[in-house]
């Protein structure tokens, strides 16, 4: 049976091989963060002069893209990307997704926002039938973060605060536990209204375009339905 490090090896070489038909001198990629997206930026690698470069949703992405030869550009550089490719704490059926469990939501919203697809690489762990088993991970400007409690309480939530944790926009983020989201662009377009809230890990409103989940029995493709 292959472990969940050779479930995300997998899915992370799938995704570049997803990748390549993309890949052109002019062709800037979007980039985002977490273990998966490691390899997936290791995997890409070996292709670094295919394409221009790349834009990413963290410090850490940026800092293995440079390492590895990847020229990265900040996004105000960039007008417009194939691709971005990231991964999730949670999706669902729909292709929603609860993001942010490494602080980098926002920054992640921002650029896939600036993608023609949203690439989501996941092993099969990661797939629910209802998202908020995983705590939604709220960013909030540090003022603002006992007010936002007390909002996030009233709506059935129990938020604490990620101790210790400061995002790379220079907010904190709370953790949200007991939240069944059954509507998730709903309660997506909620939290972002509250005052204090930076950007909620909700991707629904804008949700994944494709997603590819490792199992074991391969890696398979799943493109979000028509609407």
């Amino acid at each position: 049976m292959l472990t969940q490090a050779q479930l995300k090896q997998n899915v992370a070489q799938a995704a570049v091989e997803f990748t390549l038909p993309f890949l052109m001198p002019d062709v800037v990629l979007g980039v985002g963060t977490g273990s998966t997206v490691d390899l997936f930026i290791d995997a890409l690698a070996p292709y670094r002069d295919r394409f221009r470069g790349a834009a990413s949703s963290s410090e850490r992405s940026s800092a293995r893209m440079r390492q590895l030869g990847i020229e990265v550009f900040d996004l105000n550089q960039v007008e417009a990307m194939p691709l971005y490719v990231d991964g999730a704490d949670e999706i669902d059926g729909g292709l929603s997704m609860i993001k942010g469990g490494g602080g980098a939501l926002t920054r992640e919203k921002i650029v896939s926002s600036v993608a023609q697809r949203f690439v989501c690489i996941v092993d099969e762990s990661k797939q629910v039938q209802t998202l908020g088993h995983f705590p939604l991970p709220i960013e909030v400007i540090p003022m603002a973060r006992e007010s936002v409690t007390r909002r996030l309480r009233a709506l059935g939530g129990e938020p604490v605060l990620r101790e210790g944790f400061v995002t790379d926009n220079g907010c904190q983020i709370l953790d949200v536990s007991g939240l069944t989201i059954t509507d998730p662009a709903g309660l997506e377009a909620h939290l972002n209204n509250i005052p204090g809230v930076v950007c909620c890990g909700l991707f629904a409103l804008a949700g994944a375009d494709v997603v590819l989940v490792s199992g074991q029995a391969g890696v398979r493709q799943v493109e979000r339905a028509a609407s």
